[in-house]
């Protein structure tokens, strides 16, 4: 397991240590890189796009024979999830899958919800229909998430902390704010949009439906005494939502249930992967410890030296363009990137915004490699 010594000790500190030293403002032997690239790999397990010696063999074995540090316990890892969804007895749920089309409805008093998937090429499925499309539809998802409850399974926390083992501190990610779920999960961005224009007290109270489903979860996670790090799974992105929006339904559910966790002793991140270049104002007040995936030029919309002068004092969660671990860029470019961005953030855990692209060959996992020597061999 690559680990390092501890400042002034002879004894060996652990990328999992490590992990939690970022987060403390605490001194780390050498910079700390955590990339991402749990996708990539089971893509090219599926679809043979891997050599002889990495065919079947666990994700978690590679982060140790690349020499790089571990994220997510249950992405792409085959572990089950900490966070368990789980309906009432009195809400019917009829799944059909017919051919390519998966169809999921939910039967409520107030009409039905159906959501629609389809299953694509890359042997995913692929949400193609939300249940939502009209305000009157937003009293059938009250109902239902009244009858929703997320919970946090100590067990399943623990099967994934020993899977992840040394190779970082054990992470997984919450629901999303109650405004990124009707967003994303329930309704078309457009349908949340004209919702909120034309019946905001339905969707405001379907808003607070959502986030008391979310009770147990954390009160749950807060009395485990087990977690050190949680991630908000938010994708923001600025075309998602306006400024005003942003603080009166993102903010105070980030500010409550972040003080949550903090009261706690528990550290928490968030995840903002798109355009972002009008949100970076309001980054240093957010009430995370850290930010998850800011993406910089040439991929993003926002240049590394932005990013440094907005960000406070919270750590950067990646920050190298995904792009750089693919032609056209090269190696040297690649490493160049990570260079600047050492030297500019001050609380770092280096990684790839958002995570190595599927369409990368095996040199863009050569690339990693490449990034996580440099990384053992340099101070912050």
């Amino acid at each position: 397991m690559p680990s390092d010594e501890r400042p002034s000790s002879g004894t060996p500190m652990t990328f999992r240590e490590m992990n939690l030293r970022v987060f403390a403002g605490e001194p780390i032997p050498h910079v700390f890189f955590q990339p991402r690239f749990e996708p990539w790999y089971a893509w090219h397990q599926t679809f043979g796009g891997l050599p002889e010696r990495y065919r079947g063999v666990p994700v978690r074995d590679v982060y140790s024979e690349l020499g790089c540090a571990m994220r997510y316990m249950h992405y792409y890892t085959d572990m089950p999830s900490p966070v368990v969804v789980s309906y009432s007895p009195e809400v019917p749920i009829t799944e059909v899958e017919r051919g390519d089309r998966r169809t999921i409805v939910y039967d409520t008093p107030y009409g039905t919800l159906t959501e629609t998937y389809r299953h694509t090429v890359d042997d995913t499925w692929r949400k193609v229909e939300f249940p939502v499309q009209r305000p009157e539809q937003l009293r059938a998802l009250r109902w239902l998430h009244e009858r929703t409850e997320h919970s946090f399974s100590a067990p399943h926390f623990s099967q994934g902390s020993e899977y992840v083992g040394e190779r970082g501190e054990p992470q997984f990610w919450v629901p999303k704010s109650p405004y990124q779920a009707l967003a994303q999960v329930w309704m078309k961005l457009e349908d949340l949009i004209y919702a909120l224009a034309d019946a905001p007290a339905e969707v405001q109270a379907t808003m607070a439906a959502i986030d008391a489903s979310y009770d147990p979860l954390y009160e749950e996670i807060v009395a485990s005494g087990e977690v050190r790090i949680v991630n908000f799974g938010e994708n923001i992105h600025e075309q998602l939502l306006s400024p005003r929006y942003w603080h009166e339904y993102l903010v105070p559910f980030w500010e409550r249930r972040a003080g949550q966790l903090h009261a706690a002793g528990i550290y928490s991140h968030v995840h903002i992967d798109g355009f972002f270049h009008n949100l970076l104002p309001f980054l240093k007040d957010l009430p995370f410890d850290g930010i998850e995936a800011l993406t910089p030029t040439p991929q993003g919309d926002v240049a590394l030296e932005e990013i440094a002068a907005h960000i406070g004092d919270k750590v950067l969660l990646d920050g190298l363009p995904a792009v750089l671990f693919m032609p056209p860029y090269s190696r040297e470019e690649l490493l160049a990137a990570v260079e600047r961005t050492v030297a500019l953030i001050p609380r770092l855990i280096l990684g790839i915004s958002d995570e190595l692209p599927e369409g990368a060959d095996m040199e863009g996992l050569e690339r990693v490699r490449l990034v996580a020597d440099w990384c053992r061999r340099h101070t912050q």
